[in-house]
Parts: structure tokens; C-alpha cells; sequence
């Protein structure tokens, strides 16, 4: 029958209209926590419709599909009205209709549906009093609504909607992800008239209400009503700090084109002035880019603390500037499946800008700033680079002399193959001109190849890997350099070089039983492992100190051919590393029980190669104990533990404990322990205890034992309901090295399916406390500084 054709598609393209706003958001390009529905009833504001048959296929198929009408009997004239009587049913597709009676004039094309109108497709229910249009006119008006949502939480009503072609208009309608008897908040509107060939909809009269009480009135604004991205206000950041005053941000996202668009960010902090911060980002087939600049002219807290930096010290180029900015660049390109070029670029207005402008959780600001730029490439047994990286000073109580060397350019490349199961050979070589950002220090450029070849020899329960280097190094400095590093009666040598053998012995044993323990079966393992480091001693005091550190002392050092980071220092040795390991592995389900580690290193000489010609030696002997363990006490408590030990001064060198600790379904407590002698002593505690399934606690505490100092606190409560989450989160945090604290207090009203008002609280938690969400658990916190690598899906 004619009209049930163009009857179907009204009901979707009206009362989905609404729901569409919760669409006019920012590209989700960080994959962000699944909502929490857990605490929603299974309550349709539709209820199913128990005669509805299975859809079949899609809404793209509806056009090629049959039209099928049932009804308890049929009576009118051919060419006049037919009348439907009783239980009338219209089946197409994934499309199903179903009234009291249908009323159809084949000469004036008018049709009426009325008593008990139900609608249904894969994407929603509706509900109505009263079905009317003309088809041959394509316009149509639907009584009394009700619809819910079936795809995605959603759910409304409205009091009339009409359709003529591409245009509809829907009036008294309202839209919620909450429960139709529990609306803790919902979108209304006195009129809302939508383009569904633009992809526009007008909202007029438009309120959000927060259970009773209306939140945001907003007498005319337009959103998109499907996926297409538009152009128009993303939500508000609202946020108070000490430092900043009251702060609001309004982003304003501008689609530009199908491959890029732009974000433009005004905001207002009442104790420092007006920022305007802009975002834009490219996307092709073969990569990305994304650009973000900031700028904040003739900000406040420069006048107002001037003097207090002059007090202290600050020298004048690491002040605050008067007008300050910040730009940063991240993108990449991608030439093959070999070659790709990637950079990103960063620049601030002065060193004290960081500290300023974050809310960071983390303790202070970073050292620099780094730009790099370079093209990279990877082959099956190689890979290659040309780059470049810029250091910018970013710690305003430090100088460019802490700033580490610009390598302007490096070329590197490495090398390994296997020609025998028992033959491996490599080659790792670096080229690089250092500079320093400074004027003070001089530089020079470094070539360092190391070729190698392995001897693998492999068991099933056993391994030895015999290794022969060769490290080759030359350089070619500034003059001025070369007469710094002079030893004393002896010419400047501006072309240094070192060479360097280098051969190990890597060896180990697997041993396994079955074991029960507390009435478990485990796999219970024993794996001694030897390693044996030999190389000469060259005399490298006349070499510079460009990119080399000494390594951190750790249970991975015990098994590497050098104790210092770069390619400026090869350390001399002739030492045994002697390592145990055990583990208990769970049969059942593979859950690691327990696993403990022991190794120290046997000195047979004195390590003589330094930093500096000053340095003292690593003295034959013992080194200090390495020690490692994890154990799950239960499926809900786990330990990890570090312990390091010197027994040439019977004194500890490292404490490190953490304890996690599940509660409930969604609660965790984190409490860490971490000492190194000399350095640091400080305790770390975290926590999101739940008081019920709406309220929790969050909170963390991280104290430095060592200097007496709080580093950070925060204390929160969570209000989570079926479709709507409240969080107040106050902190106290070290925002800069010489320990000056700031303090905030944050609110965020999260509309479940809608989005969030107020400061991004969520982010700032998963931060600060690990395992905040439990898919989190063993994952690293993420970045809390832009410019990561741009991640979107490529354009088809």
C-alpha cells in the first residue's frame, strides 16, 4: 500500500532530533572510560512491543524491502478511502507499525492513523495518540508522543511533531538518559524544528534542569542532529584556583572541512586576565597534524608578583613576560611502509609559564621543553633515523647551563640479523652535532658505531648467549671545548677518539615442578642466571659529557654491558653478575602468585672510566644487593617490594613498597613507600572508597619524609546516580621546585549521555589515583601535558 511507504521514516527523523544534541561534542580523539550504566533500572520509558517482529536488515535497506499490512478486515471503494480495522499492523525491513485503525484517501492522498500508535525500528520505540499526513505532499504530524531510545540510553516525549520533506518541527519535547520516573535531569524545549538534509536542528525556549530546578535556559540555539560535525559551542569548563581566580572557558568548534577543523577556546580568569586559545588539526590518508597556541596578553599576576621575583633572585630572563603564550605542534606523515616523518614543536613565552598556567597534579613544572622534528624509517632487521631536538628552559630557579645538549642534527641506525640459528650479527651507529642553548658552553659532533655478533646457543630449559663488541668513537669539537678538557701539560685535542672491545657471557637455567599451595596448583619455577662483562680500560677523561649519565643502580642494570647512559663513556670491567628468580604461576588461570628476584654483581677489578677524571672508582668487590618481589596475597591484595643493600657500608641504598588493595566493585587503596638514600623519602597513599553505590570517597596523600613537605593532597566525594555524576574534589599540590603550593577546589556535574559542566575532575583523578578506573589498573597514568601523537582514524 502506497502510504505506509513514505509513512515509516517520520518518527526517527522527528523525535530523534532531540536526543541528537548529546552528539554536538569534540572529536573523541583519546579514548576515554565506557559511561557507567550499572546503577540505571531496566526501565523503558516505551516498554517492548511483545508483537513486534525480528528487524531485518538495516534502515539502508528499507527502500528495496516489501511492505506488508495486516489488519482484521478491510472495507471502503477502490480509488477512494480504504479503511484498516482492528490490530493493524505495517511490516518493512526493520520497521514496524502498529495501530487501532488506518484511514487511506486515494484521491486526496490524506491518510489517519489513530488509537494506540506504536512505532519500532533497530533504532527506537514510539508511542502515540494519533498518526495524519498526505505522503503525495510528504508531510505528516504525529499527537502525543513518547520514544525511547534503542541504539543508545535515551528517552522523551513531546506534544506534536510535523514533517514536510526534509523539514520537521516538534513542540513541548523533552529528552533524558535518566529513568521516565527518575529524572534527576532532562533537556526541554518549547519548539524545536530540524533540517534533516542540512543536518540542523533550531532549538527555541531550550532549559536543562537538574531535577527540579532549571540549570541553563537558553532561548535560541542550533545542533546538529546526526553524525556530520558542525560548527557551534562545545560545553563550558568552569573552575576556581587560588591562582587563577574564577576561570571559564567556552570552546567554540569550527568544521572546516571534512579533513580538518579548528577549536576555538576564549576563557576568562578573573585574577589574571583574558586568554584566547585555538586548536587545529589536519587529517589525510597518509597521516596528521595537530596545532595548538595559546595567548594571554598583559597578564595580571606579572605586575602583581614583579617585585617578589626581583626579591628572590630571579634573574630577569627567566621572569614572567608581560604578554605570554605558549605553541605547540605534534603531527606525522607517512611516505610508505617504510618511511615516515614526525615532529613535534614547542615554545613557550618565558620559563614560569608552565608553572603558571597548569593545574597539574604532578609536583612542579618539567626541566625544558623539547622540539624534535625527524624522519624515521623501519625495515625487518633495521631500523634508521635523521632528527633534530631544541631544548627551551622551563624551570625559572634553574639556567640554561641545566639544559640538556641540542642535537642539531643525529643521524642513528641499527642493524641485527640472524644468518645461523647460532649467528647473530648488529651494528648500532649514531652521528650526531651537539649545541648547546646557552652561549656559555661549546659543543661538537660524535660519531659512535658498535658492530656485534651474538653466538645464541638455546635448550629447552637452558640458554647461552656469548656476545663480541666492538665500541668506536671519534669526535671532532670546538676549539674552545677541546682546551676545557686539555689534561694538564698536554696539547688540546679537538679530534679524540676511543675504541673499545667489549665481550659477555649471558647464561641461564629453567627449572620446574608442580607444586599445591593452600590447595591451588602452581607451576613453581627456579631460574639462576649468570652474566659475564669484560672490557679493557680506555682513558676517556679527555672525552666531553654530551648526552651521558650514570645509570640508576637497578635490578636491570645487573645485566647490561654499561653503567653509563650515551655514547660519551664505555665503562672498563671485568665483573660476574650471579641472579636467582622464582615464580609460582597459577595452573587454573595463569595468575603469577608470586615472583622474587636476587642478584648482586661480583667486581674482580676496580671500574675505573668516570664521569669525570676526579671520579672515584667502583672498587673490586661486592656490589650492593638487588632484590625484587610481587606477591598476590589474595585475588583483591597484591605487594610489590624493592630492596637494595650495600655490604661494603651495612647500610640500605633503596626501599621501595606498594600495596594495592581492591575494594568492592569499584573501591581501591594504594599505599607506597619509597626511599633512596641521600635523595628522597616519601609516602604515597590513594584511595576511592565507596560508601554505597552512589556515594564515594577519593582522596590521596604524598608527603615528603625527607624534607618534612607535603607534595600533594586532595580530598573529594562522588555522587554517582543512574544518569547523572557529581564530583567536588579539593587540592592542595607543590607547583614548582622551590615548593610554593597552590590550592583549588573543583566541581563537575556529569550528564550521563549529554556531557559535563564545570572542571574535568575525572582526568585529574585518573592521574592521582592508579586503578581509579579498574581497566586502569595496570596501565600507565595518562599525559598531563598536550602535543601527544595526533591518533584519528584515516579518512577512507
Amino acid at each position: 500500500m502506497r502510504p505506509a511507504l513514505r509513512l515509516l521514516p517520520l518518527p526517527l527523523c522527528i523525535a530523534f532530533s532531540l536526543g541528537a544534541t548529546a552528539q554536538a561534542q569534540e572529536w573523541d580523539w583519546d579514548r576515554e572510560p565506557p559511561e557507567d550504566w550499572r546503577l540505571c533500572p531496566l526501565e523503558d520509558a516505551v516498554p517492548v512491543f511483545p508483537d513486534a517482529p525480528q528487524p531485518v536488515g538495516t534502515s539502508a535497506d528499507r527502500q528495496q524491502q516489501p511492505t506488508d499490512i495486516d489488519g482484521d478486515s478491510v472495507s471502503g471503494v477502490r480509488d477512494e478511502v480504504i479503511n484498516f480495522d482492528g490490530n493493524v499492523t505495517l511490516r518493512r525491513g526493520d520497521q514496524f507499525l502498529a495501530t487501532d485503525n488506518l484511514d487511506y484517501n486515494e484521491e486526496t492522498g490524506h491518510y489517519v492513523a489513530d488509537g494506540s500508535v506504536r512505532y519500532q525500528d533497530s533504532g527506537m520505540r514510539i508511542v502515540a495518540e494519533r498518526l495524519r499526513g498526505n505522503p503525495d505532499q510528504d508531510m505528516h504530524e504525529i499527537e502525543n508522543v513518547q520514544y525511547q531510545l534503542i541504539e543508545r540510553r535515551g528517552n522523551g516525549r513531546a506534544d506534536r511533531a510535523e514533517m514536510v520533506g526534509d523539514l520537521g518541527s516538534m513542540y513541548g519535547s523533552t529528552y533524558s538518559t535518566c529513568p521516565p520516573e527518575d529524572r534527576h535531569w532532562e533537556l526541554r524545549a518549547r519548539q524545536i524544528d530540524v533540517d534533516t538534509e542540512s543536518g540542523w536542528g533550531t532549538a527555541r525556549g531550550a532549559s536543562l534542569r537538574l531535577g527540579r530546578f532549571p540549570l541553563l535556559y537558553m532561548p535560541y540555539f542550533r545542533f546538529p542532529v546526526d553524525d556530520r560535525r558542525k560548527t557551534g559551542l562545545l560545553y563550558p569548563g568552569i573552575d576556581y584556583s587560588g591562582r587563577n581566580g574564577f576561570d571559564y572557558r567556552q570552546p567554540i568548534y569550527l568544521n572546516l572541512a571534512p579533513n580538518y577543523d579548528m577549536t576555538l577556546e576564549p576563557r576568562i580568569m578573573t585574577d589574571r586576565g583574558f586568554m584566547l586559545g585555538t586548536e587545529a588539526r589536519y587529517l589525510s590518508r597518509r597521516g596528521g597534524a595537530e596545532l595548538y597556541f595559546e595567548y594571554l596578553p598583559s597578564d595580571d599576576i606579572t605586575a602583581r608578583e614583579r617585585q617578589e621575583e626581583i626579591d628572590l633572585g630571579i634573574p630577569e630572563e627567566n621572569r614572567r613576560e608581560e604578554d605570554r603564550g605558549m605553541f605547540q605542534f605534534s603531527g606525522s606523515h607517512r611516505f610508505n611502509r617504510t618511511w615516515q616523518a614526525r615532529g613535534n614543536l614547542n615554545w613557550i613565552s618565558d620559563p614560569r609559564y608552565l608553572e603558571d598556567m597548569s593545574s597539574s597534579l604532578t609536583a612542579g613544572s618539567p626541566i625544558s621543553i623539547v622540539s624534535t622534528a625527524g624522519l624515521y624509517g623501519r625495515g625487518r632487521y633495521w631500523e634508521a633515523g635523521l632528527m633534530a631536538d631544541y631544548n627551551q628552559l622551563a624551570d625559572y630557579t634553574l639556567s640554561e647551563r641545566n639544559l640538556p645538549y641540542n642535537r642539531l642534527p643525529r643521524l642513528f641506525g641499527s642493524w641485527e640479523q640472524p644468518f645461523r640459528p647460532w649467528l647473530v650479527a648488529g651494528l648500532d651507529v649514531d652521528l650526531t652535532r651537539f649545541a648547546a642553548t646557552d652561549d656559555q658552553r661549546y659543543g661538537g659532533s660524535r660519531f659512535d658505531a658498535k658492530p656485534y655478533v651474538s653466538f645464541p646457543l638455546e635448550g629447552a630449559a637452558w640458554f647461552v648467549r656469548p656476545t663480541l663488541a666492538w665500541r668506536s668513537t671519534a669526535y671532532q669539537l670546538d676549539e674552545r671545548l677541546a682546551q676545557s678538557l686539555a689534561l694538564e701539560g698536554a696539547e688540546p685535542d679537538r679530534s679524540p677518539t676511543r675504541n673499545q672491545p667489549i665481550a659477555s657471557v649471558d647464561a641461564g637455567l629453567f627449572f620446574d615442578r608442580d607444586t599445591v599451595f593452600r590447595g591451588d596448583r602452581y607451576l613453581h619455577t627456579l631460574e639462576p642466571r649468570l652474566f659475564y662483562l669484560n672490557s679493557p680500560y680506555r682513558n676517556q677523561d679527555n672525552l666531553p659529557l654530551f648526552d651521558t649519565r650514570a645509570l640508576t643502580f637497578s635490578w636491570g642494570q645487573l645485566f647490561r654491558d654499561n653503567r653509563f647512559s650515551g655514547g660519551d663513556r664505555q665503562a672498563d670491567a671485568n665483573q660476574m653478575t650471579v641472579a636467582l628468580t622464582t615464580r609460582l604461576i597459577r595452573e587454573s588461570d595463569g595468575l603469577e602468585k608470586l615472583s622474587a628476584s636476587i642478584g648482586q654483581i661480583r667486581y674482580f677489578d676496580d671500574s675505573r672510566v668516570g664521569l669525570n677524571p676526579k671520579a672515584p672508582p667502583v672498587e673490586s668487590g661486592e656490589s650492593s644487593w638487588v632484590a625484587e618481589a610481587a606477591y598476590a596475597i589474595n585475588d583483591r591484595w597484591t605487594l610489590n617490594a624493592g630492596y637494595q643493600w650495600d655490604p661494603k657500608i651495612r647500610r640500605d641504598d633503596l626501599i621501595s613498597v606498594r600495596s594495592r588493595y581492591l575494594i568492592g566493585d569499584d573501591g581501591i587503596a594504594n599505599l607506597g613507600y619509597r626511599y633512596r638514600r641521600e635523595l628522597l623519602e616519601q609516602v604515597d597513599f590513594s584511595f576511592l572508597y565507596p560508601l554505597s553505590p552512589a556515594w564515594s570517597l577519593v582522596g590521596r596523600y604524598y608527603y615528603s619524609l625527607k624534607d618534612s613537605s607535603l607534595l600533594e593532597s586532595i580530598a573529594g566525594v562522588q555522587w554517582d546516580s543512574c544518569c547523572v555524576t557529581v564530583r567536588l574534589v579539593g587540592r592542595r599540590y607543590v607547583r614548582n621546585r622551590i615548593g610554593e603550593m597552590n590550592d583549588a577546589i573543583q566541581l563537575e556535574v556529569e550528564l550521563k549521555g549529554l556531557g559535563s559542566l564545570g572542571a574535568n575532575t575525572e582526568d585529574r583523578l585518573r592521574r592521582a589515583i592508579l586503578g581509579y578506573y579498574r581497566d586502569d589498573l595496570y596501565l600507565v597514568p595518562p599525559s598531563d601535558l598536550r602535543g601527544d601523537p595526533v591518533q584519528i582514524d584515516p579518512i577512507q
